[in-house]
């Protein structure tokens, strides 16, 4: 039977993985590590080259028999990054990622040039957040006027690996929402938003047009025979990682909650409305499945924890044992673990905050357990506004690196209060993107099977892994938590000042 194959970029690697959907089984995974380009000014940049080098060398380890097979392929991509590309399809400058806040000013002045926050909450379903790939628009033109100046494109990370699978510039509703321009309500895109980020230029012209989310495209030939693809694949439009990893957790229709402890952590939930929140507690996404998806990012998760264990000279796979030689609540230590700005709790600006310290509890495991703790605090500020916006979940999917923590799937449970299932496809974007060739694949034959169908069908949990809330931990986690709060409290003054 022919295969599918996902493509996910992220900030930290580049992963492919095939799957068999006659077996249910993956066939095949290659990952190839991605450099990152810091600067204190708040810089996150990579080369788009790079990804495209990674992806060939990642087909490459694949054993060629089983390239010969794949039918459709997809790309998830890490959501809000700009790639410049000129009219020849050159890319102009370094790709601005979604970590990056050092357009924190722009975001500022995008939404006061149409009114505030609120206003731009009304034209667009989301404000402008430090990361967002509007903002970088204004700061290329500063920084980078040449580039801006032979701007004809404005791509995403995954538009852009899209472009060079197909040579078609091209987005889609789910990756696009999180460029601040979208409606999320009609999808189309605010003409007023995109005037209001340069006036002085139509950036409209520089928008790729959007794809229905089962849309197909032809491999450029040459591409394919790079890839050692057959000439015959079908690229499908892919979309942000989260939206394809809701797809890899069967986060597809209602009720269902996901979270990925990744260099991000995200909480996310399917609806078949738009879910707007007039204050911008949450992100007000489109899915890449033709539905929506309210989304909670912080930018520090699994970055806190590596800091940590970089800092004291061990590996992360040995964390689990910091965790199980200290208390639930790190014996007061709290970490606000805000080492890149933060989007939830909103402090672009915020930098990490170790407070509490004592004799009793400065050890490396202390300083390990207060930062997953305070990665999963953060997380749980924005699962808060969820909540008090009338969802109700049963339990949580968990994928990311963080799932693979044994200690931290019990940490999750214990203080969200639910129940945790990881999916049996660890790599939850690259699947989802796998997913989305076969949905899209299967509709183009004919098949009348739903994305929801789809997942039901080829998304499993693994019930070794399946975790629930230990009640005795629940009132230290819970003082713990509120604790994390007040020196939030106390800090966000100082850090938004």
């Amino acid at each position: 039977m022919e295969l599918v194959a996902g493509i996910d970029a992220g900030t930290q690697s580049l992963k492919v993985v095939v799957y068999d959907p006659a077996t249910r089984t993956l066939v095949a995974t290659a990952s190839m590590p991605l450099e990152l380009t810091s600067g204190e000014d708040g810089r996150r940049e990579q080369q788009p080259t790079d990804w495209v080098a990674a992806m060939q060398a990642c087909f490459s380890r694949i054993d060629p028999a089983l390239r010969t097979r794949i039918a459709a392929i997809a790309v998830s991509g890490q959501q809000h990054g700009f790639v410049p590309v000129d009219a020849a399809g050159q890319v102009l400058a370094p790709a601005k990622l979604w970590c990056d806040t050092s357009t924190t000013a722009e975001c500022g002045r995008i939404m006061e040039a149409v009114g505030g926050a609120a206003r731009t909450i009304a034209l667009a379903g989301n404000p402008i957040l430090a990361g967002y790939t509007a903002s970088k628009l204004p700061w290329t033109k500063t920084h980078r006027p040449e580039a801006y100046a032979r701007l004809a494109t404005i791509l995403l990370p995954h538009d852009y690996l899209n472009f060079v699978l197909t040579g078609q510039r091209f987005c889609e509703w789910g990756d696009a929402s999180g460029t601040g321009w979208l409606d999320v309500r009609t999808r189309t895109w605010s003409k007023d938003l995109v005037r209001a980020t340069d006036p002085d230029r139509d950036l409209a012209d520089c928008l790729p047009p959007i794809a229905a989310p089962d849309a197909l495209f032809d491999i450029d030939p040459a591409v394919a025979a790079q890839l050692g693809l057959p000439a015959t694949v079908k690229v499908a439009v892919g979309g942000g990682d989260n939206m394809m990893a809701a797809i890899g957790t069967g986060c597809v229709e209602e009720g269902r909650l996901a979270m990925s402890l990744g260099t991000s952590g995200t909480l996310f939930a399917y609806s078949d409305t738009a879910v707007v929140d007039p204050a911008g507690a949450w992100a007000a996404f489109c899915s890449s499945t033709g539905g929506w998806l309210p989304l909670i990012c912080t930018m520090n998760c699994t970055v806190a924890t590596e800091q940590v264990a970089k800092a004291f000279g061990f590996s992360t796979r040995e964390g689990d044992a910091h965790l199980h030689a200290t208390s639930p609540g790190a014996d007061g230590l709290v970490m606000l673990p805000f080492l890149n700005g933060e989007r939830t709790p909103d402090l672009p600006l915020g930098k990490g905050v170790l407070a509490g310290l004592d004799p009793t509890n400065f050890s490396t495991a202390h300083l390990y357990r207060a930062a997953m703790e305070g990665a999963t605090y953060s997380l749980k500020y924005g699962f808060d506004a969820f909540v008090r916006a009338g969802m109700a979940f049963d339990r949580i999917v968990l994928t990311g690196g963080g799932s693979n923590s044994a200690a931290w799937r019990q940490l999750v449970a214990d203080v969200f209060g639910l129940p945790v299932d990881v999916p049996a496809q660890v790599e939850g974007a690259a699947f989802g993107a796998a997913l989305q060739a076969l949905w899209a694949i299967g509709r183009a034959g004919g098949e009348g099977a739903s994305i929801a169908d789809i997942a039901r069908t080829h998304v499993a949990v693994d019930p070794a892994l399946s975790t629930t809330p230990d009640p005795s931990r629940a009132p230290a986690y819970a003082a713990a938590y509120r604790r994390f709060l007040q020196y939030l409290d106390a800090v966000t003054p100082l850090q938004r000042g």
